[in-house]
């Protein structure tokens, strides 16, 4: 028999262990929604209400049928917002609050792979919900799609996905000090972002200077592009689609890179000042 000794052992690369941890936290999450189906039940029949809402109040005031089309689109939407604000962004409050974060913080793999992982598994649900929400919308209200550009309404969209989910993880690193005020300040912005971002209406009617300003929120650039790629001969567009696509991917590029630093830069505050743990509190 062959004794295996500590100087037999090869550490895994790097780049190895990161990909364990994305898939090692991501696969909790998918299994998850499969344990509880009724989650997916609620997430998915309760939110039409909402988006039912609005589409009769677009009905009673004679709007035209697109109108109807942009609810059911900034419907879907929300779902990707709420798992970035609550799965993401308040994650690492809530694993300081179950006791994770220090072996986290131990793991040697990059923060952003953990958080990476998180969103990957999450989307999941938030994808069967989005679709859901698209296809009852469709059925019920009969909105038809008729779209433009299929290349460009695949990139706007994962452009979007990727904006969305590098500010989640800038704001992880926020809220992993902010201790408790992370769960209200997720319960502060969820109705505002609905309002300036343009969830159920055309964020062009802002005016100029007010669609520009709420444009550093990704989605909104990324619901005002796939509207203008999905409703052919219709001007309601903030920008032209192809610069709307050009400003999420930078916006991608530049709110991944901004995580990454904050994050380095958070976990060295929180070590230095021993805010890594509910003692802290």
């Amino acid at each position: 028999m062959t004794t295996i000794t500590s100087l037999d052992y090869k550490r895994p690369s790097w780049i190895r262990m990161n990909v364990q941890a994305v898939f090692g936290r991501s696969l909790p999450r998918v299994i998850g929604a499969y344990r509880e189906p009724s989650w997916i039940f609620f997430e998915t029949v309760l939110p039409i209400l909402g988006i039912a809402a609005y589409v009769y109040i677009y009905k009673a005031m004679g709007a035209p049928d697109y109108y109807m089309g942009y609810v059911i689109i900034g419907g879907a939407m929300t779902a990707y917002w709420l798992n970035v604000l609550w799965s993401m962004a308040a994650q690492f409050y809530w694993e300081k609050e179950m006791g994770n974060l220090e072996l986290y913080m131990m793991a040697p793999i990059s923060r952003m792979s953990i958080l990476g992982g998180m969103a990957l598994g999450g989307m999941f649900a938030t994808t069967v919900r989005a679709v859901s929400t698209i296809i009852i919308g469709l059925v019920i209200f009969n909105v038809t799609f008729v779209i433009v550009d299929h290349i460009l309404l695949v990139l706007v969209f994962a452009f979007t996905i990727f904006a969305l989910y590098g500010m989640g993880m800038m704001f992880a690193s926020l809220y992993m000090l902010w201790g408790r005020e992370a769960w209200h300040t997720s319960n502060l912005l969820t109705e505002p972002i609905y309002l300036v971002s343009g969830f159920y209406f055309p964020v062009k009617y802002f005016g100029f200077f007010m669609a520009a300003a709420a444009s550093f929120i990704p989605i909104t650039l990324g619901l005002d592009g796939m509207r203008q790629t999905l409703f052919a001969n219709v001007n309601t567009g903030f920008l032209p689609v192809w610069m709307e696509l050009v400003v999420l991917i930078v916006l991608s590029l530049v709110f991944i890179v901004l995580a990454k630093y904050m994050l380095a830069y958070m976990e060295k505050l929180g070590k230095r000042e021993g805010r890594l743990t509910m003692r802290w509190q």
